[in-house]
C-alpha cells in the first residue's frame, strides 16, 4: 500500500519529506507485528489443526501466553505513541486498524467468524493503510477514489482465496479487473503503476488462487515465500528508489 501511495506522489511531482514517511512506514509494520501476534493468540487451538501453522514455536506451546500478549501490547502501544508525535491524523487512522482487528479477531464480537470476515479483514486493512500512507504524503485524496475501492476488492479477493472460496474469489477477480479497467481509463492509474504494484501483486497471489485447486499445503507455501520475501524485498526496493529520485 505505501509503494502505491508513493507512486502518486511521485506522478504529481508532490515535494514531501521521506523520514516521516518512512518513519510511518516502520511505526505501521510494529503495529500489525502486534496485532498479529494477538490473532495468533486467539487461534492457537485452531492452528494446532493446520498443517501448516502447527510447528510454529507458540502453536508448539514453546512460548507462553503472556509472553505474546506483552509481546503485542508493547508493539502495539508503541507505534500508537510514535505515530502521535509524527501525525495526530495518521494516529487516528492507526487506531482505527487496532479497532477494526480488534472486532475481527476478539469476542464477543470475532467478526472472523461471521459472514462479515471478508469485509472486515484484508479489504478494511488495505484501505486503512493506504489512507495512512496518503496523509504521510499529503493527505489522503491524492490518492483517487477508485484505487480505495480497487483496493479494498483485492483484499477481498485475497481473503476468499485463502479461504478457498473459489466461485467467490472468481466473481470478485472479475470485478476487480473491471474496476482496474475502468480506473485505468480515466487515468485514475498508470500503466507504469499497474506493472510495478499490481502486477506483482497478482503473480503473488497465483499460487494461492491454485491452492484452491492444486495440494494446498504445497502452493500456500508458495504464495508465502513469493509474497512475503521476494516480493517484500522488491516493493522495498522500489520504494527507496522512488524516494531517492
Amino acid at each position: 500500500m505505501y509503494l502505491l501511495a508513493l507512486t502518486y506522489a511521485h506522478e504529481y511531482k508532490l515535494i514531501f519529506n521521506p523520514i516521516p514517511f518512512l518513519e510511518g512506514l516502520i511505526l505501521v509494520s510494529i503495529l500489525w507485528g502486534g496485532l498479529y501476534s494477538l490473532n495468533d493468540l486467539t487461534d492457537i487451538e485452531a492452528d494446532k489443526r493446520d498443517k501448516l501453522k502447527s510447528n510454529r514455536p507458540f502453536t508448539k506451546g514453546d512460548i507462553r501466553a503472556w509472553n505474546v500478549i506483552l509481546f503485542a501490547l508493547t508493539l502495539i502501544v508503541s507505534s500508537l505513541i510514535f505515530s502521535y508525535f509524527l501525525d495526530p491524523l495518521f494516529c487516528i487512522v492507526l487506531l482505527l486498524m487496532v479497532l477494526n482487528q480488534l472486532l475481527y479477531t476478539l469476542p464477543p464480537l470475532r467478526l472472523k467468524e461471521t459472514s462479515l470476515a471478508p469485509l472486515n479483514s484484508t479489504a478494511t486493512n488495505n484501505i486503512l493503510r493506504l489512507a495512512s500512507a496518503g496523509i504521510l504524503l499529503g493527505g489522503v485524496s491524492i490518492i483517487p477514489a477508485s484505487i480505495y475501492i480497487l483496493m479494498f476488492t483485492a483484499g477481498l479477493g485475497t481473503y476468499l482465496m485463502y479461504k478457498r472460496k473459489l466461485k467467490e474469489t472468481s466473481l470478485i477477480s472479475i470485478i476487480f479487473l473491471l474496476i482496474l479497467y475502468y480506473a485505468y481509463n480515466i487515468h485514475d492509474i498508470s500503466l507504469s503503476q499497474i506493472l510495478i504494484v499490481i502486477v506483482p501483486s497478482f503473480i503473488a497471489t497465483v499460487p494461492l488462487y491454485l491452492s484452491n485447486i492444486l495440494e494446498r499445503e504445497k502452493m500456500v507455501k508458495i504464495a508465502d515465500i513469493i509474497y512475503h520475501r521476494i516480493l517484500l524485498v522488491f516493493y522495498l526496493a522500489c520504494i527507496i528508489i522512488l524516494l531517492l529520485e
